[in-house]
């Protein structure tokens, strides 16, 4: 299980810039992303396989065009429950706060792509502890603290 993409925009409702690497804040998000802030959806995961399922489909889309900050492989990201740990790279650490989310109009992206997966398959965290994070970093998950 490992980071494929990382993706940052300055808007919300648009598709994400890919970049290298990452820094991600404690209690906030990623650094210069529209999303980042004081709230419960801070960084947005999706899997690559699930971006792969859409091409297959014929969606013309790439990493960054459902505005996912992060891009996974080797992880079901829609039947993680909420409360679950991931370890980002050395040090980062998120917990996932929502599975999905609902779309009340149709964006940019869904105008782009023709469809939004991560309605139904994107999950969205909170960052626990900042740290920089790279493409082929590790994920691991780690079992919801009680």
């Amino acid at each position: 299980m490992k980071i494929i993409s990382l993706a940052i925009s300055k808007k919300k409702a648009t598709r994400k810039q890919v970049i290298n690497e990452a820094l991600l804040i404690k209690n906030h998000g990623i650094k210069g992303d529209a999303h980042a802030g004081n709230w419960h959806r801070q960084v947005s995961f999706l899997s690559s396989e699930s971006i792969e399922e859409a091409r297959r489909m014929g969606l013309d889309v790439s990493f960054g065009d459902f505005a996912e900050n992060i891009a996974t492989e080797g992880i079901d990201w829609k039947t993680m429950p909420i409360g679950t740990r991931v370890k980002l790279g050395d040090s980062a650490l998120v917990e996932i706060t929502q599975i999905g989310k609902e779309c009340h109009t149709k964006c940019a992206i869904y105008y782009k792509a023709g469809d939004c997966i991560m309605p139904k398959e994107g999950v969205f965290a909170k960052v626990l502890e900042g740290g920089t994070i790279r493409c082929g970093d590790k994920v691991e998950i780690l079992p919801p603290e009680h």
